[in-house]
């Protein structure tokens, strides 16, 4: 019989992986590495640059390309040690579970913990920028009224079970990518032509008149947010058939793909603002690509290119963010760390609908208050994805070389210490509005643990049977 935490003494381990973990099958096993492979890319966002193209270009001063290339760079590291842990361990909890069995209990509370503050907002941002992309096109309607229509549509396809949203998923993706090809053909024929004096020239990769490492890596402290989302595969690791090594494979490939897409978009759209290493204003920087696909095309291809974002970043991927997010609370539920009822599974759907609710309620609230504070919302989102990864590099070397005393030093150890300073130097150049409001986001977590610890409350994770 099932325990309170939802695990099963006694269970076979050739009758499911979770078994050897103690926990017994809830999810229903549909996926396959096509279906990973498009989750990834939808909840990155093949057009991701779209929305934050104007906030990526002013900081780095032009170079929007360079941010991106040099972002690819630093999250295959973190790609890597996900690949491995993901292999040692298939179930749902992520850079949460990973941490807690890697390290201990405690540090994967704080890993989870950080990544809600990810998770939780993630919808939020994308809802906000959804709805300034729609108020660009439909001025008459409110923006909070968009939130509420995207709210509700995502909660409705989410709870319809993960077959419906992998279907989804797949349509907003090939409705992207038709998007994002049409962009690229005529901003090409535009540079061509040298439309507004546009011309071709690597400053977006590399600009010597404004080049540091600090600027850099200053715009990468918002650009990492368009990557953010390969992560987020491995919280389908329970609901995937073919074995572990599926959720690794998916998310290299997934993480590469995009990345490729990113740098060609940006290099583009940077290219059509000719000799510019700024914009006038918040303003300007949010409606910034959708001003540049105006350029390339005319009024009628930012329409569409401002529609397409607003319905890639509010629809499809808050879509597989509430499904991440909801499989995140549903494991860190289940063992313990969170209120019990969250780890509750609908037996027809086999969905953790009260997970997917409170994602909803939490972003309809935030979204509603936070309306147009883009800038505001990606740096807090990347705080708590970045302070994870640095967990999770930290977890690699710890499981591998201590735990399992191997001598793999090169892609335990080199690997998780490249990715742990990429990654904390990132963290360093962060906005001190992330700063302190991640730092107050973990003092908070921290504040429960040593409640939890006064009152005697542990939580005891199997490893293997």
């Amino acid at each position: 019989m099932p325990d309170q935490h939802g695990r099963t003494a006694g269970l076979p381990v050739d009758e499911d992986p979770l078994a050897r973990f103690g926990y017994r099958k809830q999810l229903r096993r549909t996926l396959h590495l096509r279906d990973l492979l498009v989750y990834g890319m939808v909840f990155m966002v093949p057009i991701a640059p779209f929305a934050i193209f104007g906030v990526v270009f002013e900081l780095s001063k032009g170079m929007v390309a360079l941010t991106y290339l040099v972002g690819l760079v630093a999250m295959l590291f973190t790609a890597l040690g996900y690949r491995e842990m993901s292999r040692e361990f298939p179930i749902a909890g992520s850079v949460y579970a990973y941490a807690a069995r890697g390290l201990r209990p405690e540090a994967g509370f704080l890993a989870g913990w950080a990544i809600l503050l990810d998770y939780l907002l993630v919808p939020t941002l994308l809802y906000v920028t959804g709805a300034v992309a729609l108020q660009s096109v439909v001025g008459g309607v409110p923006q909070w009224l968009w939130i509420v229509v995207f709210v509700v549509f995502n909660t409705v396809v989410n709870l319809l079970g993960i077959r419906t949203t992998a279907l989804m998923n797949k349509l907003f993706l090939l409705a992207e990518l038709i998007v994002l090809a049409l962009f690229v053909g005529l901003s090409v024929s535009a540079i061509a032509r040298g439309v507004g004096g546009a011309h071709w020239t690597l400053d977006p990769l590399y600009d010597p008149r404004v080049f540091s490492v600090s600027v850099v890596f200053s715009a990468l402290s918002v650009a990492a947010l368009s990557f953010l989302g390969f992560d987020a595969i491995s919280t389908l690791a329970e609901e995937v058939r073919g074995g572990a090594r599926v959720v690794g494979r998916a998310t290299l490939l997934s993480l590469c793909i995009v990345a490729a897409l990113f740098v060609v978009q940006s290099y583009l759209a940077a290219l059509l603002l000719p000799g510019r290493t700024g914009l006038p204003g918040q303003a300007a920087e949010n409606t910034a690509f959708y001003d540049v696909a105006g350029i390339a095309g005319g009024v009628w291809l930012k329409n569409v290119v401002a529609v397409t974002s607003a319905l890639a970043a509010a629809v499809a991927n808050a879509l597989v963010a509430q499904a991440a997010t909801s499989r995140l609370l549903f494991s860190m539920a289940r063992d313990g760390f969170l209120p019990r009822f969250l780890a509750h599974v609908n037996p027809k759907g086999q969905v953790p609908e009260r997970a997917v609710f409170l994602v909803a309620g939490i972003s309809l609230i935030l979204g509603l208050a936070l309306v147009g504070q883009v800038a505001l919302l990606s740096s807090l989102v990347n705080f708590g994805a970045l302070f994870s990864f640095l967990l999770l590099h930290v977890s690699v070397a710890s499981w591998f070389l201590i735990r399992r005393r191997q001598r793999t030093y090169g892609m335990h150890l080199v690997v998780p210490l490249l990715g742990f300073l990429i990654i904390g130097y990132v963290l360093w150049k962060a906005s001190p509005h992330a700063q302190i409001g991640g730092a107050c986001w973990l003092a908070v977590g921290i504040a429960i643990l040593v409640v939890r610890r006064r009152t005697g409350r542990s939580v005891d994770l199997r490893l293997h049977s």
